[in-house]
């Protein structure tokens, strides 16, 4: 179908607005998943030193689909030396105070630049008419710290050394501010909301303690969000877990503008929206678990239901996956979640 994107839709959602469509968002979509659907292997293309030719074939999967913006973002875990505690279970590179004054705490915003801003320019240039991006650097502080100090060893560190445990996330909330600084200067104009995610829970309650938060993150997101906010970017947070705790003080005192990311087993997606859809944006509602295990008649009508169930009850409404789309969930789970959510914002589409 002749599909004309337009980004203001997820702006209006973003910034709790009733969009004239609804839109589509999800965090990340796996390239396995977009190749799939595309019948097209253009992963290699980057390797192959053809990044133009990727980002074409990338932003094209997200237009065929029904998206009015692309999702992405180069995390800013990928170019820590030592990392990789947080994803990989690395031997945590900062463990003790000697560590953290001998990281190379200054040579970091130069290194993620000369990695990524090819990315965000190639990116700029294949984005079609009407369509803009989701994203920017991407991990929020607690991952940052995490994939240098672990998440075992900041519980540690936290009751053996607590000014260390402080003076890590404030230095590393310098360090993300510095990177976001430049990137906003430089790319900006490519994308029209900004986010990161940073998984602050798990099932049952927060990864850190609520004081912790409110202390640690919770001013260091604010100014953050006070610098995007200057750009005329609303701030969209991606967080997993069980927060419902500190959602209050991230609305009213971080002052972000959506959140996304939910999960069944924590709480049906209209427990958010119920909840917080008077104050912010919600983006999701499709949990990922259904995407992989239901039959497709069992996903279009938990689809059907989630919708009915949620759009029309306020204006920042964005359906798609609760979490994302890994390359483990089937290309035809995917295709029918998005085709019912096309089908049911009135699109004609293959399959529906």
């Amino acid at each position: 179908m002749n599909f004309q994107p337009d980004y203001h839709n997820i702006v209006d959602a973003a910034t709790n607005k009733k969009p004239k469509r609804i839109p589509l968002y999800d965090h990340i979509v796996a390239d396995e998943v977009m190749q799939a659907v595309l019948k097209t292997d253009f992963s290699p293309l980057v390797k192959n030193g053809r990044k133009e030719e990727y980002f074409k074939q990338y932003t094209r999967f997200f237009l065929e689909m029904g998206y009015d913006t692309v999702s992405f973002e180069q995390c800013i875990t990928k170019m820590l030396p030592g990392g990789g505690a947080l994803y990989h279970h690395a031997d945590p590179a900062i463990k003790t105070f000697d560590d953290f004054s001998s990281y190379p705490w200054d040579t970091l915003a130069d290194r993620y630049f000369q990695l990524f801003s090819d990315d965000f320019e190639a990116l700029g240039r294949a984005l079609p008419d009407g369509m803009k991006a989701i994203g920017g650097p991407g991990n929020g502080l607690f991952e940052i710290v995490q994939d240098l100090c672990g998440y075992e060893g900041l519980c540690y560190m936290a009751i053996d050394d607590p000014a260390l445990y402080g003076g890590i996330f404030e230095k590393a909330a310098d360090l993300m501010m510095e990177i976001w600084k430049r990137f906003l200067e430089c790319f900006s104009d490519s994308y029209c909301v900004c986010r990161f995610g940073d998984d602050l829970g798990f099932r049952s309650q927060t990864l850190l303690s609520v004081p912790d938060i409110n202390t640690l993150l919770v001013p260091q997101y604010k100014r953050l969000v006070t610098q995007i906010h200057a750009f005329g970017k609303p701030f969209l947070l991606h967080s997993c877990g069980c927060i419902f705790d500190v959602m209050d003080d991230l609305i009213e005192e971080a002052g972000i503008d959506a959140k996304h990311s939910n999960e069944d087993a924590i709480a049906p997606f209209h427990a958010w929206v119920e909840q917080y859809g008077q104050k912010i944006g919600n983006f999701g509602g499709i949990d990922t678990d259904v995407l992989c295990r239901e039959s497709l008649g069992e996903i279009q009508t938990y689809v059907e239901d989630v919708f009915s169930e949620n759009a029309g009850k306020q204006g920042g409404i964005a359906f798609g996956s609760g979490n994302s789309v890994p390359d483990y969930v089937p290309k035809e789970g995917y295709l029918t979640m998005v085709n019912t959510l096309r089908s049911l914002r009135g699109e004609k589409t293959e399959g529906i």
